[in-house]
């Protein structure tokens, strides 16, 4: 038997909008989540680095600004977007799993004893997939929420961090990753969903 009254712990919504008795929705919660980084540095297995993800940030797209003036007032169109790079933060372990394949990125995209760079960006780019959880484990096996894909990924930035006799903290790798484009799936819950192109010849919009 369903109690009324917890249905009632929400936002009253008008008349015209979904059910006033719909309930709160459940949020998703940052913990759970799930990093896989595809085709990253050379050795195997690489849910190594899936194991010991402490913390990761998830995309942020921004849209230059293109300002035109105009007789009394300024009008606001959207420019090229930027996608700004995400941080992973790994345990570093005591088989130097994680640091290996590190390094083995690190130098797929330079190869610091030789001093050779690659090639094209194809021989040392990655997929990044940050998938969101319900919750399961086990044998009731976890649901992916959705998952934000990164493509055309490499390491802008690798930081060991500190070290210190004055902390039981674990040692630390943090990566910033650049990536080329984001797509969330399954395609239609986010960016990515098909969207009809219209076509117009006015810079403004917005209502009547």
């Amino acid at each position: 038997m369903a109690i009324s009254t917890l249905s009632k712990f929400t936002v009253p919504l008008a008349n015209d909008q979904s059910s006033a008795s719909q309930g709160l929705l459940m949020p998703k919660l940052q913990y759970r989540f799930r990093a896989v980084l595809e085709n990253f540095g050379v050795s195997t297995p690489r849910s190594e680095l899936t194991k010991q993800v402490m913390d990761i940030t998830r995309p942020n797209l921004t849209f230059d600004q293109v300002t035109l003036d105009v007789y009394n007032s300024r009008v606001y169109v959207a420019g090229k977007h930027t996608w700004e790079p995400i941080t992973i933060t790994l345990r570093d372990d005591v088989n130097n799993s994680v640091t290996k394949l590190v390094g083995e990125q690190i130098q797929k995209q330079f190869d610091f004893f030789e001093q050779a760079s690659a090639a094209s960006g194809i021989d040392y780019k990655f997929v990044a997939r940050i998938e969101m959880l319900d919750g399961g484990n086990g044998a009731s096996a976890p649901n992916v929420l959705e998952t934000f894909e990164l493509y055309g990924a490499y390491v802008e930035n690798v930081n060991y961090n500190t070290l210190a006799y004055n902390t039981s903290e674990p040692s630390t790798i943090t990566l910033s990753i650049r990536y080329d484009n984001c797509i969330q799936t399954p395609q239609g819950t986010g960016i990515g969903t098909a969207v009809a192109r219209t076509i117009g010849t006015l810079s403004t919009g917005g209502g009547a």
